[in-house]
This record gives C-alpha cells, structure tokens and sequence, in this order.
C-alpha cells in the first residue's frame, strides 16, 4: 500500500513558517483547534513541529509574557520537547507505522525535501480498524450494523480473538 493513501495534502494543513513570533504561533493554534503544528522554512521544507506543551515551558519561563512580547519571539527559539520524524513519499508502511505510533502525525516531503503534506495517525487506525470489521464479516453478507468505538463489543470481540489464538 503507498502511504499517499493516507496523506492530507498541503493545501488542507494548516503550518507556521519558521520566522513566525510565539504569537502568530498561538493565534494559528488557537484557529485551527491543533495541539501540535508543522513547521516549514520559507522555501517549503519541513524544519520542525511544536507542541502547545513546547508554547507552554516557553511562557512559563518567560514568566511575564504578554501578547506585546509575544511578538518579539521567534518560534525557533522555543525548545521543543520532541522531535517530529518526517518520512520521504517513498517511505515503505511498515516504518510509516512505526514513526506514527510515536506521534500524533507525521510530516510527509518529497526527493527535494519539501513538506507536502501529513499523515495523521487516527487516518491509519482508522483504515486498521474498518479492514478488521471487514475481516469479521462472514462471506457474502453486504451489511453490517456499526459498532461504535470503545464498545465492549469491540472489546469483547479483540480479547475473543486472541484467546482463539492461544
């Protein structure tokens, strides 16, 4: 399966550029409703992601902070607690999943290292999740009444599974 599958376009995600202020940050944050965001320089490529956790430590150590000095402070000079792996569009599924357990998205580039794009990663549990319903509907049947997420059916039906397999 190729990743572009899964991938919102650039067009469709929302990102700071790297000479933004600590307040163009927030307010694009606050807009959007995103608790993490990418970050390109002015030339397209992916340089980073911060977290509102990253804007948090900043103002707490800025202890006076306003939105006036807000907009004297580049985003790049807020330490970020992690770093966000961006995949190449020719990245296999397998290390596509294994970076994407270990963040809420992961930011897509091309052979020239510009951003295009991310791929979220409910977008894959999602599609994990609707081939395994797939996978429990016997043959021939079109049709099945959905099971909302977290059900103890779902729940039942997971632990069921394994313990078939032991």
């Amino acid at each position: 399966m190729n990743l572009l599958f899964f991938l919102t376009p650039k067009a469709e995600v929302a990102y700071l550029y790297d000479d933004y202020t600590l307040r163009q940050a927030i307010e694009k944050m606050e807009y959007h409703r995103y608790s993490s965001i990418p970050i390109l320089n002015r030339q397209g490529e992916y340089v980073g992601s911060i977290t509102e956790g990253d804007i948090l430590w900043a103002v707490k150590r800025s202890y006076n902070l306003n939105l006036q000095e807000a907009e004297d402070m580049p985003i790049m000079s807020i330490p970020r607690k992690h770093h966000y792996i961006s995949v190449s569009v020719d990245t296999d599924m397998e290390e596509l999943i294994s970076v994407a357990m270990k963040q809420n998205f992961v930011p897509v580039i091309d052979g020239k290292k510009s951003f295009i794009g991310l791929i979220k990663r409910n977008s894959i549990i999602q599609f994990c999740y609707d081939r395994y319903k797939q996978s429990l509907e016997p043959k021939g049947q079109v049709h099945r009444k959905p099971i909302p997420s977290g059900s103890s059916v779902v729940k039942r039906r997971f632990s069921e599974e394994e313990h078939s397999k032991s």
